[in-house]
């Protein structure tokens, strides 16, 4: 009875009734084209499609500039190769410029660029190494924002950006100085070549000596070991594969540098061992010198000779002593990677 009465009251009905009504003019007033619940999942279903679409996208265009980046790369490994490896044999690797004339055989080689060039950056390591990761140790592990670690890391940045011949300059200032003028041997190049090997070495030092975990210094001082001891045997030993990273880095900076060593270093046509004394040829000079030198002259009653009178022969050598270069480089990538796996197995052992 008492449920009749409610369905019956006339305030329900009237509730009722514009409760409909305005359902009524709802529906009139969006029309036809109010997304409905069904509608839902087609709409969801083209934004996963324009998604996909955004994302296919970008895929392409970073593959497409990592091509464009290792596109330059692949035609100067191909250009080199292709126009050195005409020159490159035994004879290239163990024969100076000693007695060569013009493009009359012997054709000469490269050997004493390789040896100056093998010495003078052997040189430089031993320079800017030490130096390199002892600054970068101060500004990461002793340097509490003072103002020698500002003025150290201020001075890191500028000298990255000098330019190599300002460098050579600089060397050759300095001994000419201390060894009185026109002093030029392989130790002076060597001192060159570190000024622009520091600021790199400081750098790629610094930056793996910060990814280290502040966890494994704590850890090792609160088992009473000294800061020294520490940084020895946790820190460095932890950051090894990125400081043989940047070191090979500086080395590949440097052992192509022809300016600072035109200065510093001179050229000869002869192996000269000694770093300490008289000029000293590294293969960029040697390259530079050959290309300079231009095509070859060869006289008329050459052409009957055997071997034969080759005029391009300085191109040849040229294009085989860069790629030569391209090899040690290579080389020494191969041999640092190698001590720094060999080290820190023995570290982790």
């Amino acid at each position: 009875m008492s449920q009749q009465k409610r369905h019956e009251d006339p305030r329900i009905l009237a509730a009722l009734a514009a409760s409909q009504a305005h359902a009524v003019q709802n529906s009139r007033s969006h029309g036809p084209n109010t997304p409905s619940h069904h509608a839902l999942p087609n709409l969801m279903d083209r934004s996963n499609v324009a998604r996909q679409a955004r994302n296919n996208l970008m895929t392409v265009l970073i593959y497409v500039c990592a091509a464009i980046a290792v596109l330059p790369l692949a035609v100067v490994l191909f250009t080199v190769l292709s126009n050195g490896i005409t020159r490159l044999n035994w004879d290239f690797l163990t024969h100076t410029m000693r007695g060569v004339v013009g493009g009359l055989a012997p054709y000469g080689g490269a050997s004493h660029a390789i040896i100056g060039t093998l010495e003078i950056t052997l040189g430089a390591m031993l320079i800017s190494l030490p130096i390199g990761i002892m600054a970068a140790i101060y500004l990461v592990e002793y340097s509490k924002g003072s103002f020698l670690s500002r003025t150290l890391s201020t001075m890191v940045g500028v000298m990255a950006g000098i330019p190599s011949i300002v460098a050579g300059l600089f060397s050759f200032s300095l001994f000419s100085i201390i060894g009185g003028p026109g002093t030029v041997n392989g130790f002076v190049g060597s001192c060159a070549l570190s000024v622009l090997m520091i600021p790199t070495v400081i750098t790629s030092t610094a930056a793996m000596l910060r990814v280290v975990p502040h966890d494994l210094r704590e850890a090792s001082y609160a088992l009473g070991v000294t800061k020294t001891r520490t940084i020895l045997h946790v820190v460095l030993p932890t950051a090894l594969p990125g400081i043989v990273s940047g070191a090979t880095l500086a080395v590949a900076r440097v052992i192509g540098e022809t300016a600072p060593l035109l200065i510093t270093s001179g050229a000869i046509d002869s192996t000269n061992w000694n770093l300490f004394n008289g000029r000293m040829t590294s293969l960029p000079v040697y390259v530079y010198n050959e290309f300079q030198q231009g095509t070859a002259l060869c006289p008329a009653a050459a052409s009957s000779q055997v071997p034969a009178c080759i005029p391009g022969i300085r191109m040849e050598r040229a294009w085989a002593a860069a790629l030569v270069l391209i090899v040690i480089v290579l080389l020494l990538n191969i041999i640092a990677r190698a001590i720094a796996r060999s080290v820190q197995y023995a570290h982790n052992s």
